[in-house]
């Protein structure tokens, strides 16, 4: 039930962002998710993408600094507090979330959420035992 994401160091300098989307698109990626962590040096980006090994490969060939995490992705209700009885359930057990971010999908019902945590297979395991629909990471390749 983890899902790969790929982090890219940028310098912070003009054409960087476009260069890394370039090299995705040529090689036939689809970007489902990002996230841009920056200080006046350097930024951090953080990527769901459909085909994370290809990425890493793609993005290490041109010389760029890669890694890939494991992080979670649940599907909450898309209304008030739907998101806040996702995060209790996580409280409640002491397991720190280090960050997260929104992504797209096709559904109408459902915020989608990538959440980077201390304990990612405790926090999978409490969370579906609380029924927080934890996505696959097939399922969030796919979409």
């Amino acid at each position: 039930m983890l899902v790969k994401q790929i982090s890219v160091f940028l310098e912070n300098k003009s054409g960087r962002l476009a260069e890394v989307t370039k090299i995705l698109g040529d090689n036939e990626i689809d970007i489902s998710a990002l996230s841009i962590a920056d200080t006046t040096d350097f930024g951090i980006l953080r990527l769901i993408v459909n085909k994370p090994e290809k990425a890493e490969a793609a993005l290490k060939e041109n010389e760029f600094t890669v890694s890939c995490t494991s992080v979670i992705a649940i599907a909450v209700p898309d209304k008030p507090g739907g998101l806040a009885s996702a995060l209790n359930i996580l409280e409640r057990e002491s397991i720190g979330i280090e960050y997260m971010y929104a992504f797209i999908g096709k559904t109408t019902d459902e915020a989608l959420v990538i959440l980077r945590v201390e304990e990612p297979e405790k926090a999978v395991d409490v969370m579906t035992k609380n029924d927080v629909k934890v996505l696959s990471s097939d399922a969030v390749y796919d979409l």
